[in-house]
């Protein structure tokens, strides 16, 4: 730092007041605090380097350039040796801590709920045989989806998660069939409906843009999935297979997709433009790296919280709906064992991906959706209807609840140990090799493939 008094091409001239006096300098923009403090320092004697502040007492952050810290032409900075209080160090006027951004979880939760009626009312209306009744219902669902999509109001954002639900349940008393055979067409039409809605709102304003994109890419994908197949002449064990399979392979492969850091957070662009080749001048500062600002680090954190939540509900809802209909459909022998064995596998590896989020919310999600698999698997394996599935369900709801409580008793932060960790990991590879095995089973191909060889043979 020599030159840093001296140099040509230096734009910040400044006025350092220390312990012996006051020393006027003239340091390049890049320059780093601690670099003018060394400087002070060396010139006026000084055994220790300064801390360097404002005139009004804010310490400027050693290795942030003087130019970020706010530091103009002509200011005066004070060289301290003592003791900076407390409420000194928080202060930071190049940062100032960026605002938080308003969430109401209680209107979230009162738009997930109208979501769930919305969708239960249109199948009720599906269902009911009443032309009147269903289009009633229609034309109070499509009317909800209209108003939900518009920007207006305090509560646009949560509205705008909720209209895709009402859009896709007006489609469902619209285009309802009872046959099995049309379920999976049925279900990709309701979904391109949703996404279709949330594309509407998601182009008409900016609030929920998260939740919008899952609504959008979940259900192009689960339209595309479910029409090919029905295009394609397979039966409905095989779309429901193929559903539930990708589930569970979501809820392993989101989370890096969706949580997206900048490249310029990652990488030091000014180091890498000077090069050898390079005819920029290299800083003159020791410490010209680049500095990513806390508001920035809470907006990339932020995105991604609500990305990775939004995708755990969509994974949540195939999950929970595709295996009752994946065992229903499921009726030969042979096909009904395959599909007992993929609900129960897809539901302990969700159970076992879920310990891998952070987030509470989405990995309540995934567990919510597991035991939502293992629950359709104890009700279909009992054989329970009416009145004793209720009374079944509920004794079986209190003793998993006793269990789960003994066993989060027993291991307490176990999963967080380098040996519950490791056994984890081979299990919940296992449950999702024995979920991609039982697709073969449950939609029917081991089946065609059994009996092409018995009749082989009995030709023979």
């Amino acid at each position: 730092m020599d030159d840093v008094t001296t140099n040509a091409a230096a734009d910040l001239a400044l006025s350092v007041h220390g312990p012996v006096g006051v020393l006027d300098l003239v340091v390049p923009s890049c320059a780093a605090a601690v670099d003018v403090a060394e400087v002070y320092a060396r010139q006026a004697g000084l055994t220790t380097v300064p801390v360097l502040c404002t005139r009004v007492g804010a310490v400027l952050p050693p290795d942030l350039p003087l130019s970020r810290a706010g530091v103009r032409p002509g200011d005066v900075l004070v060289a301290t040796i003592d003791v900076i209080p407390a409420a000194g160090r928080r202060h930071r006027a190049a940062e100032p801590d960026p605002a938080p951004r308003r969430t109401d979880t209680a209107a979230t939760v009162v738009a997930v709920v109208a979501a769930a009626c919305a969708v239960a009312a249109g199948w009720l209306a599906a269902t009911s045989g009443t032309d009147r009744l269903r289009f009633a219902t229609v034309v109070v669902l499509v009317a909800a989806s209209v108003l939900g999509v518009l920007p207006v109001g305090r509560y646009a954002g949560q509205r705008a998660i909720a209209a895709p639900a009402f859009a896709g349940a007006a489609a469902l008393a619209i285009a309802w069939d009872s046959q099995a055979e049309r379920m999976p067409m049925i279900l990709g039409l309701c979904v391109l409906v949703a996404a279709l809605s949330a594309a509407v709102a998601r182009s008409l304003g900016r609030e929920a843009d998260e939740a919008l994109q899952v609504w959008i890419v979940a259900g192009s994908l689960l339209f595309g999935l479910t029409w090919l197949c029905t295009l394609a002449g397979a039966p409905p064990r095989l779309t429901w297979s193929l559903l539930l399979m990708l589930a569970v392979l979501a809820a392993r492969v989101v989370p890096g997709l969706v949580v997206d850091v900048p490249d310029q957070f990652l990488i030091d662009l000014e180091r890498l433009a000077v090069t050898a080749w390079s005819a920029r001048e290299p800083t003159t500062g020791k410490r010209g790296r680049s500095v990513v600002p806390r508001s920035a680090v809470s907006a990339v954190a932020g995105q991604g919280t609500r990305m990775l939540t939004a995708a755990a509900a969509a994974v949540a809802v195939v999950a929970v709906v595709s295996a009752p209909l994946l065992l229903s459909t499921a009726t030969l022998r042979v096909d009904r064992i395959g599909a007992r064995c993929l609900v129960g596998f897809a539901g302990a590896a969700l159970l076992l991906a879920a310990r891998s989020y952070r987030h509470r919310g989405a990995g309540a999600l995934l567990r919510t959706a597991g035991l939502g698999c293992w629950l359709v698997l104890l009700v279909a394996l009992l054989g329970l209807t009416g009145e004793a599935a209720v009374r079944a369900l509920t004794i079986g709801a209190v003793l998993l609840g006793v269990a789960l409580v003994i066993v989060a008793v027993a291991t307490g932060r176990g999963w967080r140990s380098a040996w519950w960790s490791r056994r984890a990991e081979v299990a919940e590879g296992l449950c999702g090799a024995l979920v991609v095995a039982s697709v073969v089973v449950s939609a029917g191909w081991f089946r065609d493939v059994w009996e092409m060889a018995s009749t082989w043979n009995l030709g023979s």
